[in-house]
């Protein structure tokens, strides 16, 4: 498979992973129209082994936040509820605040919640920092100490929190739990048999995680925090979720795909995606890190092209943003190829 990548795309591999330490895994998809080439290693002593992983899973992270935010499109598209819905009607307790957040300020960051609760203690157990958050400590947070960092509507800020909020909505809207959400709106309508947040499912071979030193660690655990980042997924089921954003017909993706709010100059958010002005052309993209692993997914929807990177680089090491870099740097090989 490697074969299928051009020197010039190896040697951007090569060149952002060698900052890593021995035994971190790659396993990486480009789509160029109708084509998909695969390319997956590991790096050993300074050298790339190249290993057929396009099967193995990996913790995707936060790209779990847009398949949180495909589900809440998947019930707009219903017209089961709609996006300036407060999430207040949907909730048999209230919270402490006296301003309406609405479902679509969760999915594009601007509900005004800070990016973790304040009673989550991510340093009690630092190598699985989520074990222990479950819904009725979320609940407790959400009753007793909420606190909005900015009026909702107001500002774009990255929130764990809100995506995790949002999930919680919608399990007790469907009275079902996330995992069977996003089985039947995402892994089951889109062909992604292998992916899950339960590793209790895992079908596929899951890649070891590896802290910043390069030694393995164990997988995370997110109960109440799942809809921010617990997806376990492969790079082949991720380039059946990417072909299916390609297509225009389908309602629930379209719907996530639309600017929502302007963040900046450099970018917009749209539902779960964030929406990127790169080299004259438009880019959706998300990634994701946890303790063991970093992801990247960038789409360019006019060209119907993408490339994702899955890998168990540590969120934490130094030079985690090589797995971003890269994600780009593929891209661009694909515009000079045009």
């Amino acid at each position: 498979m490697e074969k299928s990548f051009s020197t010039e795309q190896v040697k951007l591999v090569y060149d952002n992973i060698k900052a890593f330490p021995n035994s971190t895994a790659f396993s990486i998809a480009v789509i160029n129209g109708d084509g998909t080439k695969y390319y997956g290693g590991r790096w050993e002593n300074d050298t790339i082994e190249h290993v057929d992983n396009s099967k193995h899973l990996f913790e995707v992270g936060s790209i779990t936040k847009v398949f949180t935010a495909t589900i809440l499109a998947s019930l707009v598209v219903e017209e089961k509820i709609k996006l300036k819905d407060p999430i207040q009607k949907y909730l048999d307790f209230d919270l402490r605040t006296d301003e309406e957040i609405t479902f679509g300020q969760l999915a594009n960051h601007t509900s005004g919640l800070p990016w973790t609760p304040s009673n989550l203690d991510l340093y009690e157990y630092p190598e699985n920092p989520y074990k222990t958050y479950d819904q009725n400590k979320l609940k407790k947070y959400l009753t007793d100490n909420l606190e909005l960092k900015s009026r909702p509507g107001k500002d774009y800020a990255y929130s764990n929190l809100g995506a995790s909020l949002l999930g919680f909505v919608m399990t007790e809207i469907t009275a079902s739990t996330f995992e069977e959400l996003l089985h039947d709106k995402i892994f089951k309508e889109y062909g992604m048999s292998n992916s899950t947040t339960d590793s209790a499912k895992i079908n596929g071979k899951i890649v070891p995680g590896l802290n910043p030193e390069g030694k393995e660690i164990s997988n995370w655990d997110f109960l109440a925090i799942a809809p921010a980042a617990a997806a376990i997924s492969s790079v082949e089921d991720l380039v059946k979720f990417a072909n299916a954003q390609f297509n225009a017909n389908d309602k629930t993706l379209a719907l996530t795909q639309q600017p929502t709010f302007n963040a900046n100059d450099q970018f917009r958010v749209g539902l779960g995606w964030h929406i990127l002005d790169k080299n004259n052309g438009e880019l959706i993209w998300h990634n994701g890190g946890t303790g063991g692993y970093s992801s990247s997914m960038a789409l360019d929807l006019n060209k119907r092209q993408a490339v994702i990177v899955l890998s168990n680089v540590s969120t934490f090491h130094p030079q985690k943003g090589n797995i971003d870099q890269l994600c780009f740097a593929l891209m661009a090989t694909l515009e000079k190829n045009e």
